[in-house]
């Protein structure tokens, strides 16, 4: 079963002209509501899923079930007599069309680019970021089993469960999309779905340049810092574009190199043709069964990787990364959650302490100082952008204190209205602490030519 298809809803048939008044095209989205939620469509549903053979039409093509779909519909509507005008089959059709092969009412919304999130609210409210914003939609389901059919479809489609004894659930779909799934009781007002779109393009630094995402000597010393085989942690709140700049990022390695990717859902995109894809599974029913980061980390250093990039550090894992970036794993990429750099470290102090805590915060300090090159932050403004706000290097420590120095920040201007941010990418004009580390890959000049920029 495949979900997250591109096919588009067909375009309704256009109103035949009569010379008296016209006939009714579609139903109206205001009327969408109360169409799906009415006996005549309970009527025409039950008959197609009574008389079709599930299986082997989930065999066939989107396209070739809809005539069958469309002969049993007008069957059924003559059969009964059921006051349906023709716009009202079409979109009949199509809603039973996206139940069998899609994610039900919000399958329009994957094939929609201009859409990045879906949030489904229970079966009343459908949510769309568009340019960084919320708005609301005109979509809704049947009822809440409606939406826990859906995400239930969801899940078993990448071997997972999700029911009121397991009612947290984190998938994919089949095109990369996130999905993250919560039932109730643990949702108080019914199920929710929320899925994080894979971009249909190629997102690249020089693409991210010209959104306005970064500036042409971030993109540059980004570039080499892959290049010049950093450690780098991207740093960000939820929804920034941290995966987003990870995957970016990612096109300048070397395509000779082997590169190991843990997750805990599969969203990472990468080009090069030697790459191995690792994903953490949850405990089965009798609590037995479970792959975690950690274990994946542990056992990606027996793999022979040239690079690990894991897609988010989140719990004790942490203390494992650091000891691969410490031996030999030079280049690693990961993300994080956090407001700052100098956050970033905090959250990564905590993290290993949750692997070991009898380790001493110095020891774990000099740990980060030592494999940890660079941190990228990354920030969803106001204005619904998101942009690069500071790169900025750890370069030892002085005491039990990290020393981290800035290389760009973001600096806004003070006059910005309210829903409006503008400013520049600053360069601090230091020289980078690992410019001898690009002298050694002979990018040395290239880099001191960025931070002149």
């Amino acid at each position: 079963m495949k979900f997250g298809t591109k096919d588009r809803i067909a375009p309704p048939p256009a109103p035949i002209s009569t010379g008296r008044l016209p006939t009714r095209g579609p139903a109206p989205l205001d009327s969408h509501e109360e169409l799906i939620r009415s006996e005549k469509f309970e009527a025409v549903r039950s008959a197609v899923f009574t008389s079709m053979n599930l299986s082997a039409a989930l065999m066939k093509s989107r396209s070739e079930v809809r005539a069958g779909i469309d002969e049993i519909a007008r069957h059924v509507i003559e059969r009964e007599q059921l006051k349906i005008t023709a716009g009202e089959q079409v979109l009949i059709v199509e809603a039973i069309l996206n139940d069998m092969f899609g994610v039900g009412p919000i399958e329009p919304l994957l094939a929609d680019e201009s859409v990045t999130d879906i949030l489904v609210n229970g079966a009343d409210q459908v949510y769309v970021e568009r340019q960084g914003k919320l708005e609301l939609t005109s979509l809704k389901f049947r009822d809440d089993a409606h939406v826990v059919n859906v995400a239930q479809r969801i899940a078993a489609a990448v071997g997972r469960r999700v029911d009121e004894s397991s009612p947290m659930v984190d998938a994919r779909l089949a095109d990369g999309s996130r999905v993250n799934v919560v039932l109730p009781p643990i949702s108080m007002r019914g199920p929710t779905i929320s899925i994080r779109k894979f971009a249909k393009r190629d997102i690249t630094l020089a693409r991210m340049a010209q959104q306005g995402n970064l500036s042409p000597a971030i993109l540059q010393v980004l570039k080499l810092a892959c290049v010049s085989r950093l450690n780098v942690v991207i740093s960000g709140g939820t929804g920034s574009g941290k995966t987003t700049l990870l995957n970016a990022m990612s096109q300048h390695i070397e395509e000779h190199e082997r590169i190991v990717t843990i997750e805990d859902a599969a969203e990472l995109q990468l080009q090069q043709p030697h790459v191995v894809s690792l994903e953490t599974r949850p405990e089965n029913t009798e609590g037995l069964g479970g792959v975690s980061q950690r274990d994946l980390v542990r056992n990606a250093l027996r793999m022979r990787p040239d690079r690990i990039i894991l897609g988010e550090i989140r719990g004790p894992e942490a203390f494992d990364v650091l000891q691969a970036m410490n031996t030999g794993h030079d280049g690693s990429m990961t993300t994080v959650h956090a407001n700052t750099p100098r956050d970033a470290i905090s959250r990564l102090e905590s993290m290993v302490m949750m692997a070991n805590a009898n380790l001493q915060l110095l020891s774990i300090r000099r740990q980060i100082t030592s494999a940890v090159h660079l941190i990228v932050q990354i920030e969803r403004m106001r204005d619904g952008m998101r942009r690069v706000t500071r790169v900025t290097e750890i370069t030892g420590m002085e005491g039990d204190v990290v020393i981290t120095q800035d290389l760009f920040v973001f600096q806004q201007n003070a006059g910005a209205s309210r829903d409006d941010v503008s400013g520049v990418f600053a360069s601090t004009s230091v020289r980078p602490a690992f410019a001898a580390r690009a002298a050694h890959y002979g990018v040395e000049d290239a880099l001191l030519e960025a931070m002149r920029s």
